[in-house]
């Protein structure tokens, strides 16, 4: 079942999504409302978007795409490769030949399972919110891959830490967070009342894309019903044993907020994989990156060899081991992962020329 969006089909009323232009405040246009902006109108042109008009991907289900425009609110077949927020110019005769346009950015994961597939989660962000509790569900290395995931999909990460008045000691929590990265800001707040809206508001602008992510339970649902000051989004509960969250939201969906940004509810990830990463993982661990460049060998492992520098920083206490290790575990994952799906590419290519080698001499 789709969703209903003909409300946001209209230009933003005045004051709810309002934004200055050339000194003079004026209406956001229905697409601009959904996010449009001139990163993606230089890829087309007037006529164009006149004869196959933009739309956003909302929603994907398994008989296809559902997405919104200016009028438009539509399925389209399968056949674009797109994921949620994503924007095609819908082929009205011919829907699954619609086009997508390039993407401002993309957040993927290694998919689950052994095929070593990579899942688009979304695509089209600019900032993306990593929320976490202040309880069991924390966790510093499950936060520097999100963050990492951020980093090299170029979109803005901000922490946000709930459930607070659960905890008795939230400064703890503060602290390990902010030291994760000194280009992420950290977030407290009640996602249950009026903060959202005023502690999130800088980010929150007219036109503006935002991304929930997070395990189950961690309030994501929660947030943006506070931001749109509806309870749209079904809620449920932590189990109360272990502080788990269970699934409320089933697939990505985008929703588009009465102030005129967009925002992306996600499903709780169990397990984020992380594959081509390499950038955003250095950026993370900035520190060890650049301390790894003054090790005396190139392929130093940072475990044994002579002259490491990272062991020395370790030994001055200057690094922290564990923060080592984790540094570690994510470059051979990400390395591993990134090099199955480079194989996997290969012989898929391979595969696909012998089948066509085939086909040629059977016509022969």
């Amino acid at each position: 079942m789709t969703r209903d969006y003909s409300q946001f089909l209209r230009p933003a009323a005045k004051g709810a999504g309002a934004k200055k232009d050339a000194g003079a405040s004026r209406r956001l246009t229905t697409l601009e409302t959904l996010g449009w902006q001139p990163y993606f109108a230089q890829q087309t042109s007037v006529d164009e978007m006149a004869e196959t008009p933009p739309v956003r991907v909302i929603e994907v289900h398994r008989n296809g795409l559902h997405a919104v425009g200016d009028g438009v609110d539509t399925m389209i077949p399968p056949g674009p490769d797109a994921t949620v927020g994503d924007w095609l110019l819908f082929d009205r005769t011919h829907p699954g030949s619609s086009r997508v346009l390039e993407r401002k950015s993309l957040i993927k994961r290694r998919a689950a399972g052994h095929n070593r597939q990579t899942q688009l989660i979304a695509a089209n962000i600019d900032t993306v919110f990593i929320v976490t509790s202040c309880n069991q569900d924390f966790n510093v290395a499950r936060l520097e891959r999100y963050i990492a995931l951020a980093f090299e999909a170029d979109v803005e990460p901000v922490i946000i830490l709930t459930k607070t008045d659960l905890c008795e000691t939230p400064d703890q929590y503060v602290a390990e967070a902010s030291a994760i990265s000194s280009l992420v800001p950290v977030v407290v707040l009640d996602a249950r009342g009026t903060e959202p809206r005023s502690k999130l508001a800088e980010w929150c602008r007219p036109g503006r894309t935002l991304a929930f992510l997070g395990s189950s339970g961690v309030g994501k649902s929660t947030l943006i019903n506070a931001l749109s000051g509806t309870r749209s989004i079904e809620t449920r509960a932590i189990r109360e044993d272990d502080a788990k969250g269970r699934h409320t939201t089933t697939s990505r969906q985008l929703h588009i907020l009465p102030e005129g940004c967009a925002v992306l509810d996600t499903p709780g990830i169990r397990e984020l994989q992380l594959t081509d990463v390499e950038t955003g993982v250095a950026e993370v661990f900035s520190d060890l990156h650049a301390l790894s460049a003054q090790c005396r060998f190139n392929d130093c492992r940072h475990e044994t060899e002579p002259g490491c520098a990272v062991l020395a920083a370790i030994e001055a206490g200057a690094v922290d081991s564990v923060r080592l290790a984790r540094w570690q575990k994510l470059v051979a994952e990400d390395r591993h992962n990134s090099a199955s799906l480079a194989q996997r590419k290969s012989k898929d290519k391979m595969l696909g020329k012998t089948i066509r080698q085939i086909q040629k001499l059977k016509k022969k």
